[in-house]
Parts: structure tokens; sequence; C-alpha cells
């Protein structure tokens, strides 16, 4: 990867820009509100996964490994971010899926394809035993020497890599959301506020209770301490990973329709969805300057 082509921004476009939310339900609360519009990056690795992946491309250089192994489901932003940087990059790329396969493929895989992504499945019972040792070597020895990376590129270098969004921000904020569906965002996010700010995680899957302990973890991989600014939100899943109701839809399409915004429905229409019925339940005090990332 040419650290010139990072630099003179011809591959990702920061910083990413901060848009004003001009809305009613908003100002009767007294609350204001901007998009970090990290969704802006790049059109095919936007956002967080660019940041999460931005060192650990640089470390699979480093090491000399030519090929990226990684994990996801069918509806994966990572996986197709993965397959594009290898393309853009000069990586060889595997992108390990949950559950069997099917044809034709969905959007996300079809583009990682295109980018040349190799796609292999692991049965359900088989996939959630993939960090084991048996089952990486297994990999490895179909695949040949791979770096690695974790399910939603979520590791220690992928949280220094989220953390460095807080410093493009100049605006002053009490408090920054997103959605959270590994917590490598919310990890490196959090650990790089100051002050009495606070980080809002929105989980996307049901279940999220057991997300708390993986952003700690995280945090410990990438800077052997944890922080206590921030919370998960687990109540706004709408089902689970990659399902939605007439509901979620609906706020979407009104979202669009105020702002111009089609927030994307597996993540982030979620943790917009849940900051508005926080803020409508007065959860944050009048005063309050909230910043929601996009990406």
């Amino acid at each position: 990867m040419s650290s010139r082509e990072e630099e003179n921004g011809s591959f990702a476009s920061l910083p990413s820009p901060l848009v004003e939310v001009n809305d009613e339900r908003l100002t009767r609360h007294g609350v204001h509100l901007q998009l970090k519009r990290d969704d802006l990056i790049n059109p095919e690795i936007p956002g967080n996964k660019w940041r999460k992946l931005r060192y650990n491309l640089q470390a699979a250089k480093e090491q000399g490994c030519p090929k990226l192994l990684t994990f996801g489901g069918a509806f994966s932003n990572h996986i197709r971010a993965t397959a594009t940087a290898g393309h853009h990059f000069g990586f060889e790329t595997v992108g390990v899926i949950r559950g069997e396969e099917h044809n034709p493929l969905n959007e996300s895989l079809a583009r990682a394809v295109e980018h040349g992504m190799i796609l292999t499945y692991l049965d359900r019972a088989t996939y959630r035993r993939k960090t084991e040792p048996d089952v990486l070597a297994a990999l490895q020895d179909r695949f040949g020497p791979c770096y690695v990376l974790p399910e939603g590129g979520s590791n220690g270098l992928a949280v220094r890599g989220t953390a460095e969004l807080v410093g493009e921000i100049t605006t002053d904020f009490d408090v920054i959301c997103c959605a959270t569906g590994t917590g490598g965002t919310l990890a490196g996010i959090a650990a790089g506020l100051t002050g009495q700010q606070r980080a809002f995680g929105f989980a996307v899957l049901k279940g999220g209770q057991f997300l708390e302990e993986e952003v700690r973890r995280l945090q410990r991989d990438a800077y052997c301490a944890t922080t206590a600014n921030w919370t998960i939100e687990v109540d706004f899943h709408f089902g689970g990973y990659a399902k939605r109701t007439s509901a979620l839809d609906r706020f979407i399409a009104d979202f669009h329709e105020r702002h111009g915004v089609t927030p994307d429905w597996v993540y982030e229409a979620k943790m917009l969805y849940g900051l508005f019925a926080r803020i409508e339940a007065g959860a944050f005090p009048p005063g309050t300057r909230i910043i929601a990332v996009l990406s």
C-alpha cells in the first residue's frame, strides 16, 4: 500500500464532513445534532471500514503477507470492503461466509467477487468456532499463509484507526453515537474522547449485551487500558442483524425526505432511529450537542 496514495487523498477523502441536521424533533428538545459523514470517505470502502482496514493493511504489507482472509455474513460490508481494498492495494482476498452458499449472490457478495475475492462457506456451527486453532489451521491449509482479519475487521489496529475519527472533529460536542456490530468503532471512538464527552453505541444485532465485554477487550488490545465513557443501547436491533421492520423502513423514508440522506438499513438507520427515540424520551438535556457517525 502506498503511503503517498493515502496522503494525497486519491483513495480516502479525509477528514469526512460534518453536516448540520435541522429537525423540529431536535429543536423541541433543545438538542443539536450533526452527522459525521464517514460514508463519503470512499464509495467502495466507506467510513469505519477504511479506518479499521488502514493499519491492518500496513501490517500485512510489513509482514510480507500477500493474502487477506476474513469473515462475515452474507450482507457484510466488511467483506465487500476487504475485497475492494485488496484489489486496490494488491492483496489476494478470501472471504469466509457464515452459512450456506446461495445463488445468485446478493449485491455485497457479488461486488466482492468482482474485486477478486474467493468466497468459501462455513456452516453456522463451524462458523461459531471460527477463531479456534483447528478451524483457522484448516483454512490456512486450504488457502495458504494469510493475514487473518477478524469478523467486522475489529482488532487492536482497527481500534487505533477508528480513534482518529474524533481528532477530525473541530466543533465542540458532548455525545457521539455510532452503530455497533462488533464493537471496534465504539471502542476506538470512546478511546479518542476527552473530558466529559461520552460515546453511545447502538447494537444492530439481537442480544447485544455481549458487546460490552468486546469493547473492553478491543480497547485492551489497542491500548492496554479501558475507558468508562461509553454506553451500548441494545433495544433497537429490529429483530436482529440484517433484519428490518416496516417501522424502520418508514423512518428511513422519512429521514430521506427531511434531510436528503438515506441511512443504511443494516446499521445507521437503527442507530438514528434509536437516537431520535432517546431524544424524544428526554434522555439528553437541553443544550446537548450530539454527533452521529454515518459509515
